[in-house]
């Protein structure tokens, strides 16, 4: 019996995460850290994608940007495994509160590892990294041997983190790994994202709530997968991994535009009728294209996405239709 330790539990990954494990190891004990207050939401969520037993895993509110309270959390129940999937996660919110943004994220990865550090407790620790931290590139496919060029206070955070992994593998012999997880999407995903935002947008148009839905361009192109494929990914990589750094996506690029071709043909709506695109809201520095060459973890874990781009997207649609 394993203690597992799970921060930002709450979250997409969070949940599918702790299905996976649970999955492959019912007899776990999985610590939660979630900023939720109503806890029945998680246990919601998690029993409409697996039946597992409840009892297995403990929600925990501790502030992990707190030093004393990290330190108490890792010697109480000393975790042989640390999925850190905390912190924020809008780039967007990043340029408007970069301090902050840049404090949470790097102070709850040092506390975490310098309290295992301290303590000799040298648990397999994944720390979820993201392609972000690429920014501006010529590469047509992300691997991990590309080069970083962050453009974002959240992707230099993030990269800060990453830098300290690959240093902690080498000084400390650690299983400690990076997963640069480029886009991923499910029925979990909140509003503020491309999927949802699109879907709403539809269903608004259809009830003649919303004339016209404005995005920024249709040209730009993103490497999508299902949040339940990038799970078993990571849990592959701190079972089996052998490398300190994966990336992780599908391999394959799709346009905004395909987007929401796929969704408006769902909802029976005309793409050039309405749709507005404007400019002003592309993100300064943003690249057109990003996908990922996941070779690395194709060929050394066997991983691969079970669920393709457009069942991805019809996941997404059911979900909002069906207000879960």
């Amino acid at each position: 019996m394993e203690n597992i330790l799970i921060t930002g539990i709450s979250g997409q990954d969070g949940v599918f995460l702790t299905s996976e494990i649970l999955k492959n190891n019912p007899t776990q004990n999985i610590y939660g850290i979630t900023r939720q207050k109503n806890k029945e939401i998680f246990f919601n969520k998690l029993n409409t994608i697996s039946n597992i037993d409840n009892q297995k895993v403990k929600l925990l509110n501790i502030d992990l940007n707190n030093l004393h309270e990290t330190n108490k959390l890792i010697e109480d129940i000393r975790p042989d495994y640390v999925y850190n999937m905390s912190g924020p996660s809008s780039v967007y919110d990043s340029f408007i509160n970069p301090h902050e943004t840049k404090s949470q994220i790097n102070s709850i990865f040092e506390n975490l590892t310098s309290t295992l550090i301290k303590l000799g407790l040298f648990s397999n620790f994944y720390q979820a990294s993201s392609s972000e931290m690429f920014g501006l590139h010529t590469e047509e496919r992300l691997s991990e041997e590309s080069t970083f060029n962050p453009n974002s206070p959240y992707a230099e955070a993030k990269l800060e983190n990453h830098k300290k992994v690959l240093d902690y593998s080498q000084k400390y012999d650690w299983k400690i790994y990076s997963g640069i997880m480029f886009n991923h999407e499910s029925q979990f995903r909140e509003d503020r994202y491309l999927f949802m935002k699109i879907i709403n947008g539809a269903i608004d148009i259809k009830n003649r709530k919303l004339k016209k839905l404005t995005v920024g361009s249709l040209d730009y192109v993103r490497d999508w997968s299902f949040a339940g494929d990038i799970s078993k990914a990571i849990y592959a990589i701190t079972n089996k991994g052998s490398s300190n750094t994966y990336v992780i996506g599908s391999g394959k690029g799709n346009s905004i535009k395909t987007v929401i071709e796929i969704i408006f043909d769902y909802f029976n709506l005309n793409l050039d009728k309405y749709i507005d695109v404007d400019e002003n809201l592309i993100r300064k520095g943003d690249p057109v294209s990003v996908v990922s060459n996941p070779k690395r973890l194709n060929n050394e874990l066997g991983w691969n996405n079970t669920i393709s781009f457009e069942d991805l997207i019809q996941i997404c649609i059911e979900s909002k239709i069906n207000k879960f």
